[in-house]
């Protein structure tokens, strides 16, 4: 694994406009930058990141079916009672999944450790799927990288045969999207993802989420009083839990994506959990709910994190009982959990991390963020990736 400086592509200007890449730069910052590009080998892809994933993926969903059903698991996510049915049923009905994304530390030598799991909403998606790719294929052409390089990304196709199988087992052709339309990257991941389910033959239409209504029987419904009955949602089950709509009977009937189950394992109380299931797993950190004695077992260095923190809000890294970074956020009250610190690899003073992508239960491929600071944010960047051996 190397960090390797790369000339910008002379169409990027062009490439951006095509695809309606609207976020490629935020608050005048560069989102997007392919300066650089992190180069693999397919051993480490495959042995590395891939593999693990795999086997996370599979561990993942063995401990939702534990809790699905388990309301002592449930208490400890802190997981409200109105949401213990939606999560049982969702569960037992087998609703399906369609996307989600494991955040890995690695350098490249030792096992990748898995830092959290963005099971629920997880965004970059666009942009680790079609942009990453176009700049494997731009970069080839003009000679910025070897011919033979290449790249874990299967991500559209995924998504495209995740969209198909959904469409082969519903009675209705139509989903809705829905998320903060006027942000400008909730908004072209649901542009994108809509387009991919109309290529797989869905009537596909976006909504802002405050535009879903219920009239107390039935689906819940759009503007135009069409039945929702598959919901796409950029938009948390923990905020919907706060939400008046939580009691109606709408959500006993519109299916959703990602389903109530999916509440289980967007909680960053998975991480002591999944530690408790398997105690040093190599792609797992020690880590313990803040109020257990065990907590005890862990090293010096560690990091501190509410269970339902986004976009590396309210992060604290702690070395010997001191506070030596953090960031700032909402989430500052609830249950914490507390993760031992993995040495974050350093490339010029950037630190990466490892977006692996879940579709369908599988691996299909990973994105780079990085940031000047360990903890990554809403703001870190974007460096594209490839595969060269």
């Amino acid at each position: 694994m190397q960090r390797i400086p790369v000339a910008v592509r002379s169409n990027l200007d062009q490439r951006t406009k095509e695809t309606g890449f609207g976020f490629a730069s935020i608050d005048g910052e560069p989102y997007w930058d392919e300066s650089a590009y992190y180069r693999f080998t397919l051993s480490e892809i495959e042995e590395h990141l891939e593999a693990p994933s795999a086997e996370l993926s599979a561990l993942c969903l063995d401990l939702a079916g534990r809790a699905a059903h388990n309301e002592n698991i449930l208490r400890r996510l802190s997981i409200p009672a109105s949401m213990w049915d939606l999560i049982a049923d969702s569960w037992d009905r087998q609703d399906p999944s369609l996307y989600g994304r494991f955040d890995f530390a690695y350098d490249g030598e030792n096992p990748a450790k898995l830092l959290e799991y963005n099971a629920d909403t997880p965004t970059t998606l666009f942009e680790a799927s079609v942009f990453q790719w176009a700049w494997l294929e731009d970069a080839i052409d003009q000679e910025l990288i070897p011919a033979s390089s290449d790249q874990f990304n299967s991500i559209h196709e995924a998504l495209l045969n995740g969209f198909t199988g959904l469409r082969n087992t519903l009675p209705d052709n139509r989903i809705h999207f829905a998320g903060m339309i006027e942000s400008a990257e909730d908004r072209g991941l649901l542009a994108y993802l809509a387009d991919v389910a109309g290529q797989a033959g869905f009537k596909a239409g976006q909504l802002h989420i405050a535009d879903v209504g219920a009239n107390g029987h039935g689906p819940f419904l759009d503007l135009e009083n069409t039945p929702i009955r598959l919901l796409f949602k950029l938009y948390p089950w923990e905020w919907m839990w706060e939400d008046e709509f939580i009691s109606s009977p709408s959500m006993q009937i519109t299916r959703f994506l990602e389903p109530a189950w999916k509440a289980v394992l967007s909680n960053k109380g998975i991480l002591p959990l999944l530690w408790e299931l398997e105690p040093g797993h190599p792609n797992l950190l020690p880590c313990y709910f803040e109020d257990d004695p065990a907590r005890a077992n862990l090293s010096a260095q560690y990091v501190r994190k509410p269970l339902l923190s986004r976009e590396g809000c309210n992060i604290a890294l702690i070395k010997d009982g001191c506070m030596t970074s953090a960031t700032d956020g909402p989430y500052r009250d609830g249950v914490h959990v507390v993760q031992d610190y993995t040495p974050m690899l350093c490339f010029a003073g950037n630190y990466p991390v490892i977006g692996s992508w879940i579709v369908s239960g599988k691996p299909c491929g990973i994105g780079i963020r990085e940031d000047k600071s360990p903890i990554v944010q809403n703001t870190s960047r974007f460096i594209p990736h490839a595969i060269i051996d």
